[in-house]
This record gives C-alpha cells, sequence and structure tokens, in this order.
C-alpha cells in the first residue's frame, strides 16, 4: 500500500520521538549541548543514508559507550575542541576499518571481534558507569526512585511502540514530578530562552592534543561491533542483507563519517539506534525516505533553543533515575551477548579471555591516578578492548571454537 507524505510524515516524527530519549540524555549527563547532539543526529543520519546509497532504514543517535572517557577528559580539564578531536579521531577509526573491509571482507570484523570479546567488554562499560548514576540520584533518592520506577513499569507493562520508549516516559514522569516538588528546581531559563535558534556549535577541531585523542578515539572498536549487529539485525527485520548490498564497509563509512561531523560541530559521537528498529518491527514499514523524515524533525528540534533549556532544566536525580535503568541495561547486554554466543565457561581459555577483560576494564578505571604513558592518558576501556582481542587471538583454542559466530542482535544506544 503506497503511503501518503502525510503519513509518512507522522511515522517520521515516531523514530524521532524513538531516538529523542536516548539521544539526548547523553549530552545532558555528559555536559555538552543537547540541541547540537540532536543536529548532529539529523544530520549524520542523513549522511549515513547518502553514503549506504539511501538503502538502509537506520536512524543514527548518541552514543552511550563514549560517556566514560568523556567524562574522564571533562574531569582532567581538556578542552572541548580537545574531546572534539577525540571524537573525530574515533571517526577516522571506523572509517579506516572500512577501507580494511572493502578489500579484505567482512570476516575480519568477526574474527577480530567475537562475543567473547565483546561481551564482557560492554559490560565494563555499563558497570564503569555505575558511579555515575549513584551519584546522580544521590542528590534526592525519592526523586530518582519515582523516575526508575515510571521507566521501569514502561519497559515491562507498556505494550506496542510505547513499551519502546521507556527512557522517554521515565523523563516525562521524572520531569513532572520535579517541577512540582524538586526544591532546586527551577524554570526561569526556559522562560528567558527563545523559541528558535542556532545551537552553540563549535567548528573545527580546535585543539588539536593527542591526549583526549588517545582516550576517546579506541572506543570505535568497542561501538564498531555494536554497529555490526545493529545491521545485522535491521537486515533481519526488513528482510534484506546488507552486508551484501550496500556493504559493511559503506555502513561503517556512513557512521564514521555521522560521527566525524558530530565531532566538528560540539556534539557526541552516533551510533546505529536498534530502538527505531525495533520501530520498523512494530509498523512494518521500511521505507528508508521515512527515517529520513525522521532525520528532519531531529535536526529542527535542535532548532529550537527553548526546548535545549528545558532539557537543561531537567533535575539530576532524574538524570540519575534513567540512567541506573541505563547502564545496568547496557551492563546486562554484555553478558547477553556471552550467553547468546554460546560462550563455553568450562574452558580455561574463555575464563581467562573474559577475566583479563574485566580486570583490566574496571580495574584501571577504577584508578585514583590515569594510567599514562608519557603526556598520554590509557582509558580502562580502550586497554580492556584491546587486551581481549589480542588474548583471544593468540591463545589456541579447539577445532569447534574457530567457527565464531556472527554477533547477536545486542543495544542498549550504548
Amino acid at each position: 500500500m503506497e503511503l501518503t507524505l502525510q503519513k509518512k510524515t507522522v511515522l517520521g516524527l515516531q523514530h524521532t520521538i524513538a531516538m529523542f530519549g536516548a539521544t539526548v540524555l547523553v549530552p545532558l549527563i555528559t555536559g555538552l549541548n543537547p540541541s547540537v547532539a540532536l543536529v548532529a543526529a539529523g544530520v549524520g543520519t542523513l549522511l549515513f543514508h547518502l553514503v549506504t546509497k539511501q538503502m538502509v532504514p537506520v536512524f543514527l543517535g548518541s552514543s552511550f559507550a563514549f560517556i566514560p572517557p568523556i567524562l574522564i577528559g571533562v574531569e582532567r580539564g581538556y578542552s572541548w575542541a580537545g574531546i572534539g578531536a577525540g571524537i573525530v579521531g574515533a571517526a577516522v577509526v571506523y572509517i579506516a576499518m572500512s577501507i580494511l573491509v572493502t578489500f579484505v571482507g567482512h570476516d575480519i570484523v568477526k574474527r577480530v571481534f567475537p562475543p567473547i570479546v565483546t561481551g564482557p567488554v560492554i559490560t565494563v562499560i555499563g558497570i564503569t558507569l555505575a558511579p555515575v548514576a549513584i551519584s546522580q540520584a544521590e542528590g534526592a533518592w525519592w526523586l530518582a526512585i519515582v523516575t526508575l520506577a515510571a521507566t521501569i513499569i514502561a519497559a515491562i507493562f507498556f505494550r506496542g511502540l510505547f513499551q519502546m520508549l521507556p527512557i522517554l516516559t521515565g523523563a516525562i514522569v521524572g520531569y513532572v514530578t520535579g517541577a512540582l516538588f524538586y526544591s532546586d528546581f527551577s524554570f526561569d531559563a526556559v522562560r528567558e530562552a527563545d523559541w528558535l535558534g542556532w545551537p552553540e556549535f563549535t567548528w573545527g577541531l580546535g585543539d588539536l592534543s593527542w591526549a583526549p585523542i588517545a582516550l576517546i578515539a579506541p572506543i570505535a572498536f568497542v561501538t564498531m561491533i555494536e554497529h555490526v549487529g545493529d545491521i545485522l539485525a535491521n537486515g533481519r527485520v526488513v528482510g534484506k542483507d546488507f552486508f551484501d548490498e550496500p556493504g559493511l564497509n559503506r555502513t561503517l563509512l556512513g557512521d564514521g563519517i555521522a560521527t566525524m561531523f558530530a565531532g566538528l560541530v560540539g556534539g557526541p559521537p552516533n551510533t546505529t539506534y536498534s530502538e527505531n528498529t525495533g520501530v520498523l518491527a512494530v509498523t512494518k514499514v521500511y521505507d528508508p525516505f521515512i527515517i529520513r523524515i525522521g532525520a528532519l524533525f531531529a535536526i529542527f528540534l535542535g532548532l529550537i533553543p527553548k526546548l535545549a533549556a528545558v532539557l537543561r532544566t531537567v533535575p539530576v536525580p532524574v538524570l540519575g533515575g534513567l540512567s541506573v535503568v541505563l547502564f545496568g541495561m547496557i551492563a546486562s547486554v554484555g553478558l547477553r551477548t556471552l550467553v547468546e554466543g554460546q560462550v563455553d565457561f568450562k574452558k580455561s581459555r574463555n575464563m581467562i579471555v573474559v577475566g583479563l577483560i574485566l580486570v583490566f576494564g574496571l580495574g584501571v578505571s577504577g584508578l585514583s591516578s590515569p594510567l599514562a604513558i608519557g603526556d598520554v592518558e590509557i582509558s580502562g576501556l580502550a586497554l580492556a578492548a584491546v587486551i581481549g582481542v589480542v588474548a583471544n587471538l593468540i591463545l589456541p583454542m579447539d577445532t569447534e571454537e574457530a567457527q565464531v559466530a556472527m554477533p547477536s542482535e545486542t543495544k542498549s544506544s550504548t
């Protein structure tokens, strides 16, 4: 059945709503501009579609995997321009992998990033972020718990599209409750904000420093495997093999270019969103043009300063309640990756690989003083990923284990 432009517009807005909560939560947690994040997500999605021949119905939004290194960068006093250079560095990693896949095929991704590596690395992301959620919530536990309860109820008891929007539901309930009863709530910034205007972009690299680049760029190796799983899941929903056409090399390139744009304008890194793949499954409408309409809505919302002001008045404990769910889900997705990848923990080899990732990832992240080589700080997450990849490649495996399964449909906006 041919859909009218009006119906396509409504469906596009639905995709914007699906990505909205998680996309703006990342800048709210890290201190980046939520309006820039929305514009970066919208433009990034359009760039992705351009690179992938307008064939893949994927929406890009802010990546949670980059929250730990960005927060560390802020704590160490790196400038926002320097952090943007680190995000551009992550984009370069994506583009380099795209070129590699073009020449050697996508099996290289499966060999280097199997579930035994990606699962525990994703778990490390969630556990590393746990203290952030608790510190946000402790300012007003009652408000964090109200937000948390609303989010859980939406995720478990709601049905259809509303079940896919638990973060947005929890944020709305928490915000309204905070506006009514939270003593530190203020609406003054919203009253003073304009209705239309350009967000505060930070054009260009600005501060080209190796320290934030070395801290942030390696996280691309973590989100890359998430990208592979999302493209696989999206293809299964749509009924097409996007690894074959337009090709994994093009989807990686599109993700990299979108993330590069985000870094150049001051937004958080982008990643493919399975929330929108879920919307495709519910509506059974797979037209990529509708996703592009949603991207235009995201850009428009980013041009409304009053909306940005509303987002910045969200009480910190509300963010804490949302973060408890999101960061816990990220850790759980990592465990699910191990289960669905059928990793056999009866084998000492597998226990060693996973153990190394967990200990180095969590241990280095928890050091009171950063691990560094010269002036370059080493991220615990990046170190864990590198050690996991190397250990998995050099430690001998049984013949049956040599058949590495394709990553499963894992995603929680990391």
